[in-house]
């Protein structure tokens, strides 16, 4: 249930991020739930890989490399057929979006379940 939960809130930012930020488009809420599964699998495979890879510029930066990183992902997730992400700035603004109310989404499963 939690990760049914979690798909959606990424699916509700994904969904706010293509309303607020010029440049990226998504057809549906189905394909953001899409994007949301997609961009789930590509932070726990590819995501990993890179913030290992990358772990001493991130120290350097305080960790400022991992919204690069973000990004990045978000990014690549625009293979999606229905969702289109202009340039690394969209990715970069559509991902804090994402990021922010997964945050939240977070938070209130958590104390859902407490």
């Amino acid at each position: 249930m939690k990760l049914l939960l979690r798909i959606l809130f990424t699916a509700l930012g994904v969904l706010t991020a293509s309303a607020i930020v010029p440049g990226i488009g998504i057809a549906s809420f189905w394909t953001a739930v899409l994007v949301a599964i997609v961009l789930g699998i590509l932070n726990v495979t590819l995501g990993a890989v890179l913030k290992v890879l990358t772990l001493p510029l991130s120290l350097v930066t305080f960790g400022l490399f991992f919204l690069v990183i973000n990004a990045l992902m978000f990014w690549a997730a625009s293979f999606v057929k229905g969702f289109h992400v202009a340039g690394f700035w969209p990715a970069f603004f559509g991902s804090l979006i994402v990021t922010l109310i997964s945050i939240v989404g977070k938070k209130l499963i958590w104390e859902a379940s407490v």
